[in-house]
């Protein structure tokens, strides 16, 4: 039967910081090395960055060969003792990525080894080049009897990192001396509910419906979708959401509270991120918002400041909006908060990014829990990174 030998490591420069996972599948009886792997994480600590490498390294083996066993070697003191089944795993993350390992090493994994750092320089290289490049590579360096070569290095820079500043403007062209801190706003709209399948008009002091059975479904996958925010997938660079604000309307909470328990965080409320208010308009569609009040319905259109009866008034609503954006920015410094809210509000954010016109109100496309996602130098300075993603809603 083929023995492998794995050897693994991770860093993080900063931990949590931009982190990196390296390793190593070694032949047992040569000694040859077959597979090297590095891969960038994104914003990680090191324990995450080594899971992920022995995670990486035994999906390796895997593929090499489904039926051979493995022996586990890597300076990790941590993760070879909670793999051994001595150490209890206590923080939630931990205990996801070491679920995924184990099922990748029952009937495999026959011994778990710690060797010192300097043993483990191979994979330790790797680690490292993961985090320089920002990219991932694999070499497959399998050989036949004859020794000849039969899979060559693929090596897949992220195309989001290429250009991507982690702490200022990506851009060159934006302008220099910007001294406010970053918070990054991941800005996620509630799920579908009765009257959005009516397609019927729902703001702030309305009907006020729940969440509808699609509209939960909704929910789950964007809150799968914003937990990998930070750790893997296409914005693994971006720092990890670590706060929920939410509006207190009921199914932007509703939705809030969904993905809070994905990220083990409690959303808190602002009032000022309640859609606008479209008073006696709320519950009609638009065709009968129109047929009851033509002519306001016309000015209506277009105008900063005209509104429904009863309604608000997009200036007023706007001014609300930047006063929810300026606490966040106070109160959030350096962080990635998650911001569930509706289309009026995430409409704000973005417009706000752009410096834009009235126009931006209408403009961007904002589907039930699309994902859009804007980092925020406070007010002086603002980089937009996706509008309206949907990919994590499709079956």
């Amino acid at each position: 039967m083929t023995k492998f030998i794995v050897e693994a490591d991770g860093g993080s420069r900063g931990n949590p910081g931009p982190a990196g996972s390296g390793a190593v599948v070694i032949e047992a009886s040569s000694g040859e090395v077959l597979v090297e792997i590095a891969r960038f994480i994104g914003i990680a600590t090191n324990n995450v960055a080594e899971y992920t490498a022995l995670i990486a390294a035994l999906e390796a083996c895997q593929k090499l060969d489904a039926e051979a066993t493995v022996s586990v070697r890597m300076d990790s003191k941590l993760v070879i003792e909670q793999m051994s089944g001595r150490w209890q795993i206590k923080h939630a993350d931990m205990r996801d990525l070491a679920a995924q390992a184990r099922a990748l090493a029952v009937g495999r994994v026959k011994s778990y080894q710690w060797i010192p750092r300097e043993i483990n320089n191979r994979a330790d290289a790797l680690a490292n080049k993961a985090m320089d490049e920002r990219a991932d590579s694999i070499r497959f360096i399998a050989t036949d009897s004859n020794h000849g070569e039969l899979a060559a290095t693929v090596s897949t820079p992220m195309a989001a990192v290429a250009e991507f500043n982690a702490e200022l403007p990506s851009s060159v062209r934006a302008p220099g001396g910007v001294t406010a801190q970053l918070t990054t706003i991941i800005l996620v709209r509630h799920g579908r509910t009765a009257l959005t399948e009516s397609k019927r008009i729902s703001g702030r002091g309305g009907e006020n419906p729940p969440l509808s059975p699609a509209g939960r479904d909704d929910a789950a996958r964007v809150a799968k979708a914003v937990s990998q925010i930070g750790r893997t997938g296409p914005w693994a660079h971006i720092k990890a959401p670590t706060a929920i604000i939410c509006s207190p309307v009921l199914r932007a909470h509703e939705t809030a509270n969904i993905i809070g328990s994905s990220l083990s965080v409690t959303p808190t409320t602002d009032e000022d991120l309640s859609e606008i208010s479209f008073g006696a308009w709320d519950g009609l569609t638009n065709d009968e918002a129109r047929s009851a009040y033509p002519e306001l319905f016309e000015q209506w259109r277009g105008s900063w400041q005209v509104s429904p009866p009863g309604g608000e008034a997009l200036i007023d609503f706007d001014a609300r909006v930047a006063a929810a954006r300026d606490r966040i920015f106070l109160a959030h410094p350096g962080e990635t908060v998650v911001v569930v809210s509706h289309v009026m509000p995430t409409r704000g954010f973005i417009r706000a990014a752009f410096e834009a016109g009235i126009s931006s109100y209408w403009r961007p496309q904002i589907s039930p829990c699309s994902i859009s996602i804007v980092r925020f130098w406070g007010n002086e300075t603002a980089e937009v990174l996706a509008i309206n993603a949907t990919a994590h809603l499709a079956d």
